[in-house]
C-alpha cells in the first residue's frame, strides 16, 4: 500500500479529493488510471492519491478521508462497495460520490450515466453536478444500487454430474498361464481357481460407476412468496421461474415475478412498491453483480435519495 499527498495547481475549483485507486483498476488498465490522476491533479487545488492492496485498506483509506471528497477509480464493484462502507458508517446523506470508471465490469456504472473515458470521466470529477439516486437496503443491511435477481438453478441432465467411464476389457494378471505367449487367462482359470476370483476382482473394478442423479437444492421451478408494500403478489402454491426487482419510479422499486408456464406462456406478474420481501423455500440471489444465499426470506426497502454520485452537468 502507498498514499501519495500531491498539492497541484491552484484552479478555478478549489476543492480536496481523496482519490482511492481499486487494484484491479491498476492491473487492468494502468494507462487509464495515470491519465485519470493526471486530470485531477491538475483540476483539483488538493489531491490526495491513495493506492489500498486489498479491501481492509481500502476501506481504512476511506475513513480517514477527512473533509475530502471520494473519488474512485475502479469498476461497479469498487463503487459497490464504497457506497456499502459509507452505509455501514451511516455517511452516505453528507457525502456525494465519485467514480473514475476503470476494470472489468462497468455495466452499472453506464446505466447511471459515469462518462467511459478516464478523461470525460474525471472531468465530471471537477466539473459535474450530484445526482441522488435510490438505495435499496436489505434486512442484512446489504446495499443494492441496481437490480437483484432470483433465477432458480437450472436443473442439469441426468447423469451429466458425472460421465460415465467406459468398461475397460480385464487385463490378464502377468502371473497367469497363458499371458506370456498372448492367450487369455480364461483356460488358465479352469485349472486355477484362486484366478478365477482375480479375474472378478478386476472385473468388478473396471464397471463404469452408475450417474448419480442431479438433485441441486434450488434447481428448478421456485416455490416462493412475494409481498409488495405487505400485499402478496405470488404465493407458495404458485411455481415461478424467477423474480426480478429493478429501480422503479423515486422511492420505489418495480417487481416482477415469471410464474411457470404450463401449456400456454404464463404472463409476468408485475408490481410497485416500496418494501419487498420473498420468502419460502431457500434460495439464492444475486444483487448487482454479487450473489448471495441460501436465505429462507429477505426484505429489501426503497430509500429514496440515500446516496449522491457526482455525473456530467446536463
Amino acid at each position: 500500500m502507498a498514499e501519495v499527498a500531491t498539492s497541484a495547481r491552484s484552479s478555478a475549483t478549489p476543492d480536496q479529493l481523496l482519490v482511492v485507486i481499486d487494484p484491479v483498476a491498476r492491473r487492468t488498465d494502468g494507462e487509464s488510471v495515470r491519465i485519470a490522476k493526471d486530470v485531477l491533479r491538475a483540476g483539483a487545488a488538493h489531491t490526495k492519491v491513495c493506492l489500498p492492496d486489498d479491501p481492509e485498506e481500502f476501506a481504512r483509506m476511506l475513513e480517514r478521508r477527512g473533509s475530502r471528497r471520494p473519488v474512485v477509480i475502479g469498476d461497479d464493484r469498487s463503487l459497490l462497495r464504497t457506497v456499502a462502507l459509507l452505509h455501514r458508517g451511516r455517511e452516505l446523506s453528507g457525502c456525494a460520490l465519485s467514480l473514475v470508471p476503470v476494470g472489468p465490469q462497468l455495466e452499472l456504472s453506464r446505466s447511471f450515466g459515469v462518462p467511459s473515458g478516464a478523461v470525460a470521466a474525471a472531468r465530471a470529477v471537477l466539473d459535474g453536478v450530484e445526482r441522488r439516486l435510490d438505495l435499496m437496503v436489505d434486512d442484512s443491511d446489504g446495499v443494492v444500487l441496481g437490480a437483484v435477481g432470483i433465477p432458480p438453478l437450472p436443473p442439469r441432465p441426468a447423469g451429466s454430474s458425472r460421465p460415465a467411464r467406459p468398461a475397460r476389457p480385464p487385463v490378464a494378471p502377468p502371473w497367469s498361464a497363458g499371458a506370456a505367449d498372448g492367450r487369455t487367462a480364461d483356460g488358465a482359470a479352469a485349472r486355477l481357481p484362486w484366478l478365477r476370483t482375480c479375474q472378478s476382482f478386476v472385473r468388478t473394478l473396471a464397471q463404469p460407476r452408475p450417474a448419480r442423479a442431479a438433485s441441486a437444492p434450488g434447481s428448478g421451478p421456485a416455490r416462493l412468496r412475494v409481498e409488495v408494500d405487505g400485499v402478496t403478489l405470488v404465493d407458495l402454491d404458485q411455481p415461478v421461474e424467477g423474480v426480478s426487482l429493478t429501480p422503479g419510479a423515486p422511492g420505489t422499486a418495480e417487481v416482477e415475478v415469471r410464474p411457470v408456464s404450463v401449456g400456454a406462456a404464463a404472463s409476468p406478474l408485475t408490481a410497485r412498491g416500496r418494501t419487498v420481501t420473498v420468502s419460502g423455500a431457500h434460495f439464492r440471489y444475486r444483487a448487482d453483480a454479487v450473489e448471495s444465499g441460501p436465505v429462507g426470506t429477505r426484505t429489501w426497502t426503497v430509500r429514496e435519495g440515500a446516496w449522491g454520485l457526482t455525473l456530467p452537468a446536463r
